[in-house]
C-alpha cells in the first residue's frame, strides 16, 4: 500500500482532522497524526489486512528546542508481512516546566514494545505517556533530576557525592 493511499485509508476511517500535515521531503515520508488519535491509527494501521503494520521497530521523544517550545514522538512502524514502512509523527506545544511533563497517549497496548520505548522516552526527554502500565525511569536512577536529552538540560557537577563532568 502506498503512501498516498495509507492517508486515504486513515482520513476514510477518522475524519480529515486525523492527520494535521506531511513530510515528504526526506527519505521516509512521514505522517503528522493528530496526538489524541495516535494509539486508534496504530491499532487501525496494525490491524487493518490491507496496512499490517506489526512491528513498531523505533519510538523516539524529540525536543524541538527552547525557541520552539515543542515536543513530538517519532514513531516507526514496520510490515514484516508486506516488507513496508512508515514513518508517524505527532507534537504539542508544551512549557519547559519539569512539574508539566509534555504528555502523549500510550501505544503500549497496541504495540509491547513500546513499553520500553515510551520508558526511555520518559526518561531521557521527559515525556508523559498516559495509558503507559509502568512509566518509570528505565536508564537513569530514579532520583535523578533532569532529562538529559532535553536541549535546555544542564548537567549536575556532583551526583551522590561523586564528580560527573
Amino acid at each position: 500500500m502506498s503512501f498516498e493511499e495509507i492517508k486515504s485509508l486513515l482520513i476514510g476511517k477518522f475524519g480529515d482532522d486525523v492527520i494535521v500535515g506531511e513530510e515528504t521531503g526526506g527519505m521516509q515520508p512521514a505522517l503528522l497524526i493528530a496526538p489524541e488519535k495516535i494509539a486508534d491509527v496504530c491499532l487501525e494501521l496494525r490491524d487493518n489486512p490491507a496496512t499490517y503494520f506489526d512491528f513498531l521497530s523505533c519510538l523516539s521523544g524529540v525536543d524541538y528546542g527552547v525557541e520552539a517550545g515543542r515536543f513530538g514522538v517519532v514513531y516507526h512502524l514496520a510490515s514484516i508481512p508486506y516488507q513496508t514502512q512508515l514513518v508517524l509523527k505527532i507534537s504539542k506545544e508544551n512549557g519547559r516546566d519539569e512539574n508539566e511533563l509534555p504528555s502523549f497517549p500510550s501505544v503500549a497496548s497496541v504495540y509491547r514494545t513500546a513499553d520500553w520505548h515510551e520508558r526511555e522516552a520518559y526518561d531521557m526527554v521527559g515525556i508523559f505517556f498516559e495509558g503507559h502500565p509502568d512509566l518509570r525511569r528505565l536508564l537513569l536512577p530514579d532520583d535523578w533530576e533532569g532529562y538529559p536529552l532535553r536541549k535546555d538540560y544542564e548537567e549536575a557537577e556532583y551526583y551522590k557525592g561523586i564528580k560527573i563532568k
